[in-house]
Parts: C-alpha cells; structure tokens; sequence
C-alpha cells in the first residue's frame, strides 16, 4: 500500500491524507472508536431502524463479493512534535504515526454504517480482511478541528444529539483537558469510574454539557434533544471557527474549579438544606449556569458575532476581576465564608415547587452568576445573586 495524497488544510490547520489500507488493519486500528460509537459527540451511531439494517445487510452481502466503499474519514489528534514532522514523508511514516496513536485519540467522523458492514462482512468471509480499502486521515494537534470538520461535513445527515455516547464523545479531548486545566483534582470517566466526594472533582460527560452550554450560551439544554435547530448548529460551528473557542473554555472550566474550591471551606447554618458550600457545585444546573453566564459575556449572546480580540478582552477582565474575589474569599475564616455565601437563602430559592425543576435550576444559577459578573463580582454577600432569578 502506498500514501495517495497529503494536503495542509490551512482553514483548519489539519492535514488530510488519503491512502489505502488493508480491510483488517483499518479496522485494528478503529476497534476501540468504533465501540464507543466513532469518539466524537454527535457521530452517528450505528442505526438500528429496520430500513437501516436492510440496506447494511446489501452492503455486507455486496463486500463479501468485493465491492469498493467511499472513502471512511478518521480523525486523529496528534502531540505538537509529530504535528510539526506533517505531512507524512510516505505511508511508513503515516503507519508509524498510527501504530503509536491512543485508541481514544482515534474518531470515526464519516463512515460508522461503513465500519459496522466491514466487521460483519469479515465475520461472514475472512477474505475480505485482505482486500483494500481507502481511508481518509485528518490529522490534527487539537480535536476543536475535527469537530469542526464533522460538524462541517455531517451537515443534512443524521441529527447530531448530545446524549449519544456522552461520556465519550470528545474522546481526544481527555489528554487536553487534563494538560490544560491541571487544577482539576479527579475527572471521572467510564474508564476511571467514582463518583465526586470532593471540591475540583468532575464527571466528563458533565464536562461536556458545560461544553455544549458554554458554545450554545444556552441553560436550556436538553441532552435528550436533537441539536436539529439550524441556528444552534450554525453558533456551534462559528465559535469553532474562533481558534482561541478551545482556549476560552478551558479558562473557564478553570475558573469554576477554583471557584469550586474556594466555596468548599464554607459550612451552611442548620436552616439551610446545603449543607455546605461544595454542594453548590455539586449541582450539574449551577456548573451549566456559570459556563453560559460567562460565555455570554466573553462571546455575546446568541448570533452576536464579535472580534476575537473583543472575547480575549471580556475574558481578560473576567479573570482579573474572579481572580479579585478569589483572594477576597481566600482571606475569610469559615464562618465569614458561609455568612457570605447565604446557603439558606439558595435553599430557600432552590426549594420552590416547581415544574421542570433541571430547567428552573439552570436559570436560577444563570441569572444568580449574571448578578455576579454585571457587579464586577464585588458584592457584599451572595444574597443578591440568589435571589435575581
């Protein structure tokens, strides 16, 4: 087999490299991205609808009787040295590339129907391991791209839905969130399962919501419901577009741990139902709440289009002004701490009986970290944040 092709894609910064691979190397090297549904949030899991099945079991049939796909399309995110060795001298350079990628550094963008018909036309015939297959890679150092590009190309297919393999989804991101949001004390994944018990301690799939929330800067947002909505779609690939989006989030996923730790000190009076200040964050509405609060001000609201020098100003400010009150916080005792905090008042406010209470929550903490960011976050106690909802 030999490297058909390599092209710089300089709108993205990736490289796309065609070439042609034996059936049962493709799919060594897919194994793990294919068992979590492709490794990217909103690929298409393999369909189980009867028309679905019908016309994967032509194509199984038709495969083990030779038939050529389309080319499937792989993601992969590689470390900045390797990237800077691009594009690949020949395919042994490329296969040395791939035989040192992470299973989970591998993302199926176009083509899991295809995948699934090839590990059953393997089942059927073993032949067919041997027979060549073309493969697109889209190698880049940051998974921001290639759900760009799937968002980009995927585009009129299957509507992308943010519960499908959650806890997953964004697979390559794990070695960059951990790199660049160090204070994070445990991230729980199905890999490494647990539960938080902790201040800096967070689920991934929740991780991921706050990611979707933060682009959408929108609360609202039901991890059962299609992303079908043109305009949702359209916001998420602009500030993918924005090549500091990544960055930005990542400042703020920042800010939310350390905010989570500096509330932790602080134990509630026997009124309150939180019974301390981590239970704040304990809470998936109040992370939702902060992420596109502060979303809102960095990027506007939704459909706002502003300069990137603009969002890189808002976040300046946000961080010195959170970095003020940080230290403010840090130099109180405890009881000074929960006096400030006013959990009784929360409990109160989060006692209301309400329909959809995820919904109300997420508006309460929206509304309550608003409060917080219009006042420069200089207020006397937060008491008048829990209350503006």
């Amino acid at each position: 087999m030999t490297l058909v092709n390599a092209i710089h894609d300089t709108r993205t910064d990736c490289y796309s490299v065609m070439t042609e691979l034996p059936v049962g190397d493709y799919l060594q090297l897919v194994d793990r991205a294919h068992a979590h549904q492709g490794g990217i949030e909103g690929q298409r899991a393999v369909l189980g609808t009867t028309t679905a099945r019908r016309i994967r079991d032509r194509m199984v049939s038709d495969l083990a009787q030779g038939a050529v796909l389309p080319p499937i399309v792989i993601g992969l995110v590689v470390d900045e040295e390797t990237f800077d060795r691009m594009p690949p001298a020949d395919f042994d350079d490329l296969r040395s590339i791939l035989s040192r990628a992470p299973g989970e550094d591998v993302s199926i963008i176009d083509g899991m129907q295809r995948t699934a018909a090839l590990l059953a036309a393997t089942e059927m015939d073993e032949s067919v391991r041997d027979r060549p297959m073309r493969v697109e890679f889209w190698l880049t150092r940051s998974v921001r791209a290639l759900i760009y590009r799937m968002l980009v190309l995927n585009t009129g297919q299957v509507p992308w839905t943010l519960d499908r393999q959650i806890s997953i989804v964004f697979a390559s991101m794990l070695a960059e969130l951990r790199h660049r949001v160090p204070t994070i004390e445990k991230l729980i994944t199905p890999d490494a399962p647990g539960r938080r018990v902790g201040p800096g301690q967070l689920r991934f799939d929740s991780i991921v919501q706050m990611y979707m929330a933060f682009s959408l800067r929108k609360a609202a947002v039901d991890t059962k419901e299609q992303v079908s909505d043109e305009f949702s779609r359209l916001d998420f690939v602009e500030n993918l577009d924005d090549a500091n989006f990544q960055d930005h989030f990542y400042e703020v996923l920042g800010m939310l741990v350390d905010l989570d730790k500096a509330f932790s000190r602080a134990a509630a009076t026997d009124a309150a139902a939180l019974t301390s200040g981590r239970q704040v964050f304990d809470r998936q509405p109040a992370r939702i709440g902060f992420a596109v609060a502060l979303g809102i001000k960095i990027m506007g609201r939704p459909g706002e289009d502003r300069e990137p020098d603009r969002k890189s100003a808002a976040l300046d400010e946000l961080k010195a002004e959170h970095q003020a009150f940080l230290t403010r916080l840090d130099g109180m005792n405890e009881q000074e701490l929960s006096d400030f905090l006013c959990l009784d008042v929360l409990s109160e406010v989060l006692d209301k009986r309400v329909g959809q209470v995820g919904r109300y929550e997420r508006g309460v903490f929206q509304e309550a970290f608003k409060v917080l960011i219009d006042e420069h976050f200089d207020v006397t106690s937060m008491e008048i944040c829990w209350r503006a909802a």
